[in-house]
């Protein structure tokens, strides 16, 4: 059992701060790479603009934020927020190789960002929304630091809906525990990470499936809300319009 529990903020908070120094090598490896290209149909979704202002919430060590950065240029400027310290300090030193991009950091609560209504042409949030307490109070925060028609992308673990007696969702599932059990956690295990990334499987558990993060976006304010599973359904990408 892993004392990392879905659902505690301090808890989340403290395996990233943890996981941050192996979390960009892990990530490649875990995935063979794919992930970039994950983020890249995120980023396809938001279609950042020179000049815009978007916002990477829950940017771990800012992937996305450094992408959404390169494609605001000139004029625009991008936010990466993440209530992790250590993950927050990689994505920063990423940045400073990168001077030339309009980049900012803030440590703070994807929850209440403190962010003015509206603040924000587009977002994207990665591997964020599963972790948050409260999975409909951050889409609403989402909703209301998105200015209307502005476009966001959440990109996550997708939790396959239990559909008895349909083979394929079945097997889907168990493949994706498969996975889980087989490959991430023994990899992770070699990094001394074992816990933090049993803490994957527990989380999904609890995480809303495609249908209803669907249905919780559209509670939120979202005019336009579609999930699309990625990678075989193992990965979805909820893709929105305020």
């Amino acid at each position: 059992m892993t004392r990392f529990e879905p659902g505690d903020a301090a808890a989340v908070e403290d395996l990233f701060d943890a996981v941050a120094p192996r979390y960009d090598q892990l990530n490649d490896l875990l995935s063979l790479g794919l992930h970039r290209l994950w983020k890249r149909q995120a980023l396809a979704w938001v279609d950042p603009q020179p000049g815009q202002r978007c916002l990477d919430l829950c940017c771990g060590t800012g992937d996305l934020a450094l992408l959404l950065a390169a494609r605001v240029r000139p004029g625009g400027t991008v936010l990466g927020l993440d209530a992790a310290a250590a993950p927050l300090q990689q994505a920063e030193r990423r940045g400073r190789c990168r001077p030339w991009l309009p980049l900012q950091w803030q440590q703070g609560d994807a929850l209440a960002t403190g962010l003015t209504d509206g603040w924000a042409d587009g977002a994207v949030m990665a591997y964020g929304l599963r972790n948050l307490s409260d999975a409909a109070a951050g889409l609403a925060e989402l909703r209301r630091v998105l200015r209307p028609g502005g476009r966001a992308a959440v990109l996550d673990f997708n939790r396959l809906e239990d559909r008895s007696g349909q083979f394929g969702a079945a097997a889907a599932a168990a493949f994706q525990r498969l996975y889980l059990r087989q490959v991430v956690v023994p990899v992770a295990r070699r990094a001394g990470l074992e816990e933090h990334y049993a803490y994957l499987e527990a989380s999904l558990a609890r995480f809303a499936t495609g249908r209803e993060q669907e249905q919780l976006a559209r509670s939120a304010g979202f005019r336009h809300a579609e999930h699309r599973p990625l990678a075989g359904g193992l990965m979805g990408l909820l893709r929105l319009q305020a």
